[in-house]
């Protein structure tokens, strides 16, 4: 067993506490285990190795359970590591840092808090996750390339748009959680009136939500916040309703304050985003993650559409069984 002498210090407030205990005693310290003896601190590799996730969607659901205790500057890694998986892989822990806007030392405070021996071990959990994936666009962009088949400009946009789209889709249907869908289309079915929230890059998704419920006769209100009437659109929202609430980095703060009011007003709330740490997910009585794929900055709304859909025919199918 690989043992490693080291000091302890608690991070979260950026004090230190320092050990003096002269027996043999075993304590936690942010999930790791330590074995105390003669005033030192003895880190077992084997216990760090039974406590760290091993594979990307376990780290996903770990940081999730956690995202409520996390200090701020930990909150602040974890969300830029969820939502820039590749560059957590590929970058250095200065870039990384860079662009999350914390100091190197965070990170490996932030790993230590999962129960990584350091950031590089974290690190290769989100190195493994790229093992498997299908070739990046690069790859095939060299591809079609190679065989002469990016020829027009046309259709290298296209061809970086499609797959973009089928990344998207394929993505989310293998991350889709089905008990959070089920208790979604229940709290949209059991509504007197569903209200659609979603502006600006979002607005898309709930106008043709809206335009499928219309001929589906479900009664719903679409929030399109013109002139600056979203929240009197919301007036008369109350605990026999439920809101859909859409927004995605970076989040619409209309959405977030609709979806805020709504939630004291009593309603129930489902909500599509990008992250368990999206300002609409705390107030949702069920959220459902949407990560999209993007194409030279652009990203895809297939997976988005194909959920928004997916909950409109169902919430007609369930209330068809009602009667």
């Amino acid at each position: 067993m690989n043992r490693q002498e080291v000091g302890l210090s608690h991070h979260a407030n950026d004090t230190t506490t320092e050990v003096h205990d002269h027996s043999d005693a075993r304590t936690t310290l942010f999930s790791r285990s330590y074995d105390v003896h003669c005033g030192g601190i003895v880190v077992t590799d084997a216990a760090l190795d039974d406590i760290a996730p091993r594979d990307f969607a376990a780290l996903r659901a770990l940081i999730g359970e956690r995202a409520a205790t996390l200090p701020r500057r930990l909150t602040q890694v974890a969300t830029y590591a969820l939502q820039n998986p590749d560059e957590i892989a590929f970058g250095t822990a200065a870039s990384i840092a860079a662009h999350a806007g914390v100091q190197p030392s965070t990170l490996v405070r932030f790993s230590q808090a999962l129960g990584y021996q350091g950031f590089s071990d974290l690190q290769d959990v989100f190195r493994s996750r790229l093992r498997d994936k299908v070739p990046s666009y690069d790859e095939r962009l060299k591809q079609l390339r190679e065989h002469g088949l990016a020829a027009s400009k046309a259709g290298l946009l296209l061809d970086g748009f499609a797959e973009a789209a089928e990344r998207s889709v394929a993505d989310f249907r293998l991350k889709a959680d089905p008990m959070a869908l089920e208790r979604a289309i229940t709290l949209l079915a059991d509504a007197e009136t569903i209200y659609l929230v979603g502006l600006r890059r979002s607005f898309p998704i709930t106008s043709y939500m809206a335009y499928a419920m219309g001929k589906l006769g479900i009664r719903h209100i679409l929030v399109d916040g013109i002139a600056g009437l979203g929240s009197e659109q919301t007036n008369f929202i109350s605990a026999r309703d439920t809101m859909l609430s859409v927004s995605f980095t970076p989040y619409s703060q209309e959405t977030v304050s609709l979806t805020n009011a709504a939630k004291a007003r009593g309603a129930r709330i489902v909500s599509l985003t990008d992250s368990i740490f999206s300002p609409i997910a705390p107030s949702a009585d069920v959220w459902l993650e949407v990560v999209e794929a993007n194409f030279e900055g652009f990203r895809s709304m297939a997976a988005t559409l194909a959920l928004a859909m997916t909950l409109t025919v169902a919430v007609a199918g369930r209330r068809s069984e009602k009667g």
